[in-house]
């Protein structure tokens, strides 16, 4: 464990340091060399008399220990990484400001570093995608029988296509070269009768041209009315087998000179096809042995002449040779292909695969977005990297956050600038002294170059003294110390191997009752003699530690990543981990959109690991069901559609939506893992769509070709008209409903009570109790009246 790396210039030196265990102190040194490939912050301090009565080791320890013990700081030996800049021409703004020699679009230009072991060293570097560059762009196009419409439909590219790239740049040339296969069996049809003309009996297409393996038919020119000219007299020709033979075309569009790529411009070699190519070591199959030697064989009629004599390139000599001539590859392939040439552009930096359509009626949009989605980005590539140097990145794009672990910057747009933190490192000392590597953003002829020399000599080393009476005439004496002769040992060399003594055991314990020399040593002469071990070597004071019982990866110790140290690896650059299989770079986790991971998961060891649920795919940039599915597609649908949105405006629509978009009148349930979505458009349209996920590894939106209309929005008095009319209309139905419900209950008890009335066990008529009621009248007389009158008038 390491305590004291860095040392505050405010500690307290009264504490003595070595009392804590450092790696300089606890190591194997016995010789100032070994003491510098610890750790850096180890020194050794050379002083004759330092250390008498320590062993070898005490003299290597940090500075302030050093200092303490009496060590003259003229007599420590503590070199340490240095930089310089050679080389730093400030950038360019524009491409057309100078002579194109003086455009500079990376800064510096040249770098001298000079590495101790262990201490890294930091620097800057800036790239920007100047204005209004250069441009060279060579369409290389299969010629086979099945690209006849495509053929048909570019007759008249060469004049579209110079008005388009006129918009992006005022220096474009144009260049036009074809290519078929082998010209042998079984690639080829190799009957005489074939030879002049493959399609012979091929009803269909009776007439075509020979078979042919590749031709430049015209170098890159700034007539683009030559091109016309050259297409239009070009027919198609014929291959038995589906594969072509395009990668020979392409090495041999890289490489040839008669080609005419100018250093000063962007290389951009757009391939056209509807298949598969051939690989290297197909060529066997027609005997060919050979392997591609990656040179230029044109003859003079600029026909690929060894195209029956070599077998095909492998995928890693293309990409060296694209590489070395700066140029960008765009794979413009049938929808079929799409997944076979994207997975190969993972393979061959610098390459863009588009989509074509079956007649290459697309081909001019599919080449400006091609180039702005290129000149969108910078990935930096590093070339000649010695094995004994690690290299970490720290990008800063355009939102000025530091991204460690990523090397390359998106979503830029031209006159855009991005810096990169780069740290170099030394892991050890090679053999030879001085080193040069490159690095250069892909497709740019710009480069830094780093001069490399390594810190790993002691001064005092120069000044040995060989048979030194310090060294009682039997040693070398250097940097304070004896080398002695064999069979001698001691500080002074005062000791011959085998002279041990019981009172100098204690001498060579770690610690009371522990084992003499850890159990894997020899005492001699109060010193420890390791022993050899066939896995590796044994060391230390006490021959505690060795460099092979440290943690493995898959068998491999510190996974190939490290240095096994005392039980510990000490990993290199770039990695982390206890047994260092961990990698830093997240270059592999950032998606199209520049977010890491989607936003849906995190990046682990170079690993996306998804935390939304239903994410998947090597950035997590799959999720049908997750929230924002279709907020994400409804904008590669409006943009990819109907050329508006927020991705219409940026250029980056081609280079985010690489979906399948498929058009239908309408949406039928086909797919039960699709999604619905549905948005309101700014016309007040309905637009509909599906998402789904294909095992081919597209993403596929179905989307109706007309969307749905609505109509336009209803005035405020209507709405309140409707919502009252409506209550009422509610409570009317209620008020209905409440009088059906009594009445009904009314008519039951009703027809009960009249029910009950027809059951009575008596009628009134014969009831004992009832007696019919009678009536007495009286009559008044008239001599009643009288009477009555008479009586009531006497007093």
């Amino acid at each position: 464990m390491i305590i004291n790396d860095v040392i505050d210039p405010d500690t307290d030196l009264s504490v003595d340091l070595s009392l804590c265990l450092n790696v300089c102190s606890s190591g194997s040194s016995t010789s100032c060399e070994e003491c510098l490939l610890i750790h850096p912050s180890c020194s050794w301090c050379s002083q004759q008399d330092f250390g008498s009565g320590r062993t070898l080791t005490s003299r290597c320890d940090v500075k302030e220990n050093l200092l303490r013990r009496g060590c003259d700081v003229d007599m420590m030996e503590s070199p340490s990484s240095k930089l310089s800049i050679l080389g730093n021409r400030p950038l360019s703004s524009k491409g057309s400001e100078s002579s194109m020699s003086d455009v500079v679009q990376m800064m510096p230009q040249r770098i001298a570093v000079s590495l101790r072991p262990g201490d890294p060293q930091w620097f800057e570097l800036q790239v920007r995608q100047v204005e209004d560059y250069p441009v060279d762009l060579y369409y290389l196009m299969d010629l086979s029988l099945s690209m006849k419409d495509d053929l048909d439909t570019i007759r008249n590219l060469g004049t579209k296509l110079a008005q388009e790239m006129g918009q992006l740049t005022s220096n474009f040339r144009l260049g036009f070269g074809s290519f078929v296969d082998k010209n042998m069996s079984p690639f080829s049809y190799t009957a005489p009768k074939y030879q002049e003309n493959p399609c012979s009996g091929y009803k269909p297409f009776p007439n075509c041209v020979p078979t042919f393996g590749f031709r430049n038919i015209l170098s890159l020119t700034e007539r683009v009315d030559r091109f016309n000219e050259e297409v239009q007299k070009q027919m198609v020709s014929r291959n038995r087998d589906a594969p072509e033979g395009g990668f020979d075309a392409i090495l041999q569009a890289a490489v040839c000179k008669d080609v005419g790529w100018r250093k000063e411009a962007y290389h951009l070699l757009v391939f056209a096809t509807d298949d598969v190519p051939h690989l290297a070591l197909d060529g066997r199959l027609g005997g060919l042995v050979t392997p591609h030697d990656g040179q230029c064989h044109l003859d003079e009629k600029g026909e690929y002449s060894a195209s029956t004599r070599m077998d095909y390139p492998s995928l890693a000599l293309l990409g060296e040779k694209l590489a070395e001539n700066n140029i960008f590859l765009i794979f413009a392939v049938t929808k079929r292909l799409y997944v076979i040439y994207k997975n190969l552009t993972v393979l061959i930096p610098g390459t863009t695969v588009e989509i074509l359509d079956q007649d290459s009626k697309n081909v001019i949009q599919l080449i400006v977005a091609a180039y702005n989605n290129i000149r969108s980005k910078v990935e930096l590539s590093v070339s000649d990297l010695p094995d004994d140097v690690g290299l970490s990145f720290t990008a800063t794009c355009q939102d000025g956050k530091p991204l460690p672990g990523l090397r390359k910057c998106g979503d830029m747009k031209i006159g855009d600038t991005v810096s990169f933190n780069v740290s170099v490192e030394a892991r050890g000392c090679p053999g030879d002294a001085d080193h040069t590597f490159t690095i250069k953003p892909v497709g740019f002829r710009d480069r830094l170059e780093v001069f490399v020399d390594y810190r790993c000599d002691c001064g005092c080393s120069r000044t040995a003294q060989v048979n030194s009476s310090v060294c009682s005439s039997i040693g070398t004496y250097h940097c304070g110390t004896c080398a002695c002769e064999p069979g001698y040992l001691g500080a002074r060399c005062e000791c011959q191997e085998g002279d041990a003594s019981g009172s100098s055991l204690s001498a060579c314990r770690q610690a009371e009752g522990r084992q003499v020399c850890s159990g894997r040593g020899e005492c001699s002469c109060n010193q420890c003699l390791c022993y050899e071990s066939e896995f590796g070597k044994i060391y230390g004071s006490f021959c505690e530690c060795d460099d092979f019982s440290c943690p493995r990866h898959k068998g491999v110790l510190c996974s190939g990543h490290g240095e096994c140290h005392c039980g510990e690896c000490k990993c290199h650059a770039g990695f982390i981990g206890d047994n260092c299989n961990c990698s830093t770079e997240t270059s592999s986790c950032l998606s199209d959109d520049g977010q890491m991971c989607s936003g849906r998961g995190s990046c682990v060891c170079g690993r996306c690991v998804c935390s939304e649920p239903g994410a998947f795919g090597d950035t997590c940039d799959k999720c049908p069901t997750c929230p924002d599915a279709c907020a994400t597609k409804r904008e590669c649908v409006e943009c990819r559609l109907f050329d508006s949105g927020r991705l219409a405006d940026n250029q980056t629509c081609q280079r985010r939506c690489k979906d399948e978009i498929i058009t239908v009148k309408t949406l039928g349930n086909n797919d039960p893992g699709a999604v619905l979505c549905l948005y309101k458009t700014e016309d007040d349209c309905v637009m509909k769509f599906s998402y789904s996920e294909h095992d081919s590894g597209l993403s596929v939106l179905t989307v109706l070709e007309e969307p749905g209309h609505v109509g336009g929005g209803p005035e405020a008095l209507t709405v309140l008209l409707a919502v009252v009319g409506s209550i009422l209309l509610v409570g009317l139905l209620l008020l209905a409903i409440w009088k059906l419900i009594i009445t009904v209950h009314d008519r039951r008890e009703f027809a009960r009570f009249q029910n009950a009335r027809s059951r009575a066990r008596y009628e009134m008529a014969s009831n004992p109790l009832y007696k019919h009621p009678v009536s007495t009248h009286f009559v008044e007389t008239d001599f009643d009246v009288l009477g009555k009158s008479f009586n009531g008038g006497v007093h």
